[in-house]
């Protein structure tokens, strides 16, 4: 399976933000990828208000999503917000497919850390995601959840050979390396790939305290070697993954089978 991540920057204007996925599924395309990931907030990037940006899954927004991803041939993962029952908003991940959508994920972990109050805000999903992409089982978290290995060794249980994680990373000190660090131990722990694709740094171009990204992007083997990783800054990267190391991984570090429930 081929792979791209696109590392973008996403505005506070969702038009603006779709003309930006339409650059990376064209780029995506042109390197012969089944599936693109794009990041958490590819809507909308967080720091203002996000009930006024929602929108359900078939409003326009997600319906241009999936129509790039038909009109393309691939897969398309990329985060946005629904509007929840209670007033708050979902942190939605759609999958659209080329023959149409494939699923959706609403966040489960909220960022509820560093000072943050996401859960003020976002309304928590509560069913895990898996989909199939060109026949291979992939599962769906989303940023924080990176934090909790239960929801990835989960989705290996149901399947998933490779587990993909838009995110929108909060800055501050030593984060950056706890994502690279996260990424890699979920891969171990699940025994999977794990594709973790983030929102670039914006650098001084946004301020304030919201989490809107720091790059680092990347790519991790079921054996938790980095096999691709981008910067900081607005990028992208196409990454063939032998789906025969999870097998192989599995064998010899049999920790899914082992589990004692």
């Amino acid at each position: 399976m081929r792979v791209a991540l696109g590392q973008i920057g996403s505005t506070a204007d969702p038009a603006a933000n779709l003309l930006l996925v339409e650059k990376e599924v064209a780029r995506a395309a042109a390197a012969g990828a089944q599936l693109l990931v794009l990041p958490e907030a590819t809507m909308c990037r967080f720091g203002v208000p996000l009930r006024p940006v929602a929108e359900p899954l078939d409003g326009p927004w997600a319906t241009r999503v999936r129509e790039l991803a038909a009109d393309a041939g691939l897969t398309v993962v990329a985060g946005m917000f629904t509007p929840a029952a209670d007033g708050r908003v979902h942190n939605t991940v759609i999958v659209a497919g080329p023959g149409g959508p494939l699923g959706h994920y609403d966040k489960i972990h909220l960022y509820d850390a560093f000072g943050q109050r996401e859960s003020d805000t976002v309304a928590p999903g509560t069913e895990p995601l898996t989909v199939d992409v060109a026949g291979v089982r992939v599962g769906v978290a989303t940023c924080y959840d990176i934090r909790f290995p239960g929801l990835f060794t989960e989705l290996a249980w149901r399947g998933a050979l490779v587990t993909v994680v838009p995110a929108s990373w909060g800055a501050g000190p030593g984060k950056r390396d706890q994502w690279t660090l996260l990424a890699r131990a979920r891969a171990l722990d699940s025994t999977s790939f794990v594709v973790a694709c983030g929102q670039a740094d914006p650098g001084e171009a946004v301020s304030g305290p919201a989490p809107t990204g720091v790059g680092g992007s990347l790519v991790v083997s079921p054996l938790g070697e980095v096999r691709a990783r981008l910067g900081p800054a607005p990028d992208f990267t196409a990454v063939d993954l032998d789906l025969r190391e999870v097998s192989r991984a599995r064998e010899t570090i049999p920790v899914l089978a082992n589990r004692v429930t």
